[in-house]
């Protein structure tokens, strides 16, 4: 669902909206001050854009949300599986600076309120996690190798493992990436895919004779989940491409790798 907070139109997932004891966002590019080719509001000092621009993106983010940006709590993605247990002595890790980020890490996991979890993208998956009973909130950031090293999979362990959550009672929001209409990989990536999940079927799909296909991340994460006790009905996919809408949301491919983030995030109030 689509709306507009303050100066920013931003996206929310209607299955988290009827939740008022969280809060949850998607960015888009559009509203803030960045240049080209991090135009506008890129969330990620790590791109090469001026850090006091990024700086300004992410204090009106802040500001429309109406969350402090001291509450918000970031990650140094690395395209890992490494899921953090985010305290309240993290909160606020990477919101001002890159090298205060959580280090080596894809998905938090929290049950403390007021800490903000955002992942940042420009064509991987993000994807939020809220567990209605226990009150416990999850995010992971998904590219092609967090898929196929199970960080979705990894973070539902650590919500069962640690806070006893139950996967009937976990909703998820599959966000914004890139599409299987447009990401295209190589025969490399594809036997690494059939490795982990035994199998291509709702993975790949229009394989060619020189052995690329079209890798379909939303149905890769959503298996997983549905693998782990999650039932359907309670995982939303918001099917829209960052590459096909290269114009609302950053993406790595078409722009050729230089480009901004867009974020996506979740807070227990």
């Amino acid at each position: 669902i689509k709306k507009n907070k303050s100066l920013l139109s931003m996206w929310f997932f209607q299955n988290l909206l009827e939740y008022r004891e969280i809060q949850h966002f998607i960015t888009t590019r559009i509203g803030g001050f960045s240049n080209q080719p991090y135009d506008s509001l890129n969330l990620g000092f790590h791109v090469g854009d001026n850090p006091e621009i990024v700086m300004k993106n992410r204090e009106r983010l802040a500001l429309a949300l109406g969350i402090p940006l001291t509450n918000f709590t970031i990650a140094r993605q690395i395209h890992g599986s490494n899921v953090e247990i985010v305290t309240e002595d993290l909160r606020g890790s990477g919101a001002f600076h890159y090298e205060t980020a959580i280090d080596a890490t894809d998905a938090m996991v929290t049950s403390a309120p007021h800490i903000c979890l955002m992942v940042l993208q420009a064509d991987c998956v993000p994807i939020l996690f809220f567990d209605l009973k226990k009150k416990v909130i999850g995010v992971a950031h998904a590219g092609w190798r967090g898929t196929i090293r199970t960080v979705a999979q990894n973070t539902v362990n650590v919500m069962q493992e640690i806070f006893n959550c139950l996967p009937k009672d976990i909703l998820v929001g599959i966000g914004p990436s890139i599409g299987p209409c447009c990401y295209e990989i190589g025969q490399e990536t594809i036997v690494q895919i059939k490795k982990v999940f035994h199998t291509e079927n709702g993975y790949i799909c229009n394989e060619t004779l020189q052995g690329k296909g079209y890798f379909n991340l939303w149905e890769a994460n959503k298996t997983q989940l549905m693998h782990m006790g999650i039932p359907e009905k309670n995982i939303e996919i918001a099917q829209i491409c960052t590459r096909c809408n290269h114009a609302l949301l950053f993406s790595y491919r078409q722009q050729n790798t230089e480009t901004g983030r867009f974020g996506a995030g979740i807070m227990l109030k």
